[in-house]
């Protein structure tokens, strides 16, 4: 996390996955599991985190994916969890590697390849 000289409040959805690295859909489903994750939303109806969701997101995240804790077990743990203050921190946003697109030539290669075993099989079973 980094500090400049203006605090963000409100961050959308597409932010918040950057910042913790959860996929949009994943944060969704979160809201509807967990009773204390209800951010707030704009006159257009898109959700609008503050920080305090983002540091909530955060450890459902580490209970869940790294701690190994089911969905049930993080609601029981979530039962006593209180935030810190928030500190004034400006979020920053994870450098996620872009996902790596298949070229169109490897994709007619392996088919290609398929296909010719597929007509080896084929010889061979009659």
């Amino acid at each position: 996390m980094r500090t400049t000289g203006i605090k963000k409040l409100y961050y959308s959805i597409s932010e918040v996955s950057k910042i913790t690295g959860l996929e949009q859909y994943v944060l969704r489903y979160w809201e509807t599991e967990f009773d204390q994750l209800k951010p707030a939303k704009n006159r257009a109806g898109n959700r609008i985190y503050t920080n305090k969701d983002i540091k909530l997101i955060m450890h459902i995240k580490q209970l869940l994916r790294d701690e190994k804790y089911t969905i049930e077990g993080a609601k029981k743990v979530l039962e006593n969890f209180v935030p810190e203050p928030d500190g004034g921190e400006q979020l920053s946003l994870i450098d996620v590697a872009p996902k790596k697109k298949i070229q169109d030539e490897e994709i007619k290669a392996d088919i290609v390849e398929v296909k010719r075993f597929l007509e080896e099989l084929l010889e061979k079973v009659k």
